[in-house]
């Protein structure tokens, strides 16, 4: 499988090697699998660049962290996040429903990431090339 071959395989049951299809995704955020209950996407966060400040009101997030070193900033208001904490490759993050965060890239490389979306966040097959797409 390549870059160009990932999909959203949901709601199919799929066994497959996170961490392959994780490292050779080159978009912003790629669906990967999106069922009724659950979502997984594929993301890479460029030298720099954040995920940008979000909330997800009734929707619990994880992320695994493949590769690369982030920030990860959260809290309970967008001018109040004040737990921080340095993440690297091998790192979990678990985001409550209704709490502001963000993973800002420190690092020299891509950070390579996963994340769970409990429920769906995002429409099946989505595909944000650029973080630019995933805001428009």
């Amino acid at each position: 499988m390549c870059c160009n071959e990932i999909q959203d395989f949901g709601p199919n049951p799929l066994v497959i090697n996170l961490n392959r299809v994780t490292a050779i995704n080159r978009n912003f955020r790629t669906a990967l699998w999106t069922g009724e209950h659950l979502q997984m996407t594929l993301m890479e966060i460029k030298v720099g660049e954040t995920i940008g400040l979000e909330k997800h009101e009734d929707v619990d997030q994880f992320l695994y962290i493949l590769s690369g070193y982030g920030q990860v900033r959260m809290g309970n208001c967008e001018s109040c996040l004040d737990y921080r904490r340095q993440a690297t490759a091998g790192f979990g993050v678990f985001i409550p429903a209704g709490t502001y965060h963000n993973l800002l890239n420190v690092g020299n490389v891509p950070i390579k990431l996963f994340s769970i979306y409990a429920p769906p966040n995002h429409p099946k097959g989505t595909v944000d090339v650029t973080k630019l797409d995933a805001q428009d």
